[in-house]
């Protein structure tokens, strides 16, 4: 994975901006996403009762880090115009894009 295989389903440049350049708060803020995404997955379910709760926690947390197309999907979803289904894609491509962008941060490391 490699920054050529993120797709846009994440604005690294937002999230750069809001950290401020930072490297570490933007490092401990995807570390958290990805805990937290592990968390809400499985909550992502229509026959789990907390499902409701878990679309709108995934809204606001994926807006932070500068998902806003799983964002806008949950907020879609909230409003019965989307699916757990489509949340969960959406989920999926966002935790791929901040895979490679992350792997591309360790390889910059390295080189330096």
């Amino acid at each position: 994975m490699a920054k050529r295989d993120i797709t846009g389903a994440v604005d690294f440049a937002y999230l750069e901006g809001f950290a401020a350049g930072d490297s570490q708060v933007i490092d401990e803020v995807l570390a958290l996403f990805r805990e937290q995404a592990a968390l809400w997955t499985p909550m992502l379910d229509p026959s789990h009762d907390g499902w409701r709760d878990a679309v709108h926690t995934v809204k606001g947390a994926a807006r932070g880090v500068g998902a806003f197309a799983l964002g806008d999907v949950c907020e879609q979803c909230e409003a019965a115009s989307a699916s757990l289904q489509a949340v969960r894609t959406a989920l999926d491509a966002a935790l791929m894009d901040i895979a490679a962008y992350a792997h591309e941060r360790a390889l910059r490391s390295l080189r330096s």
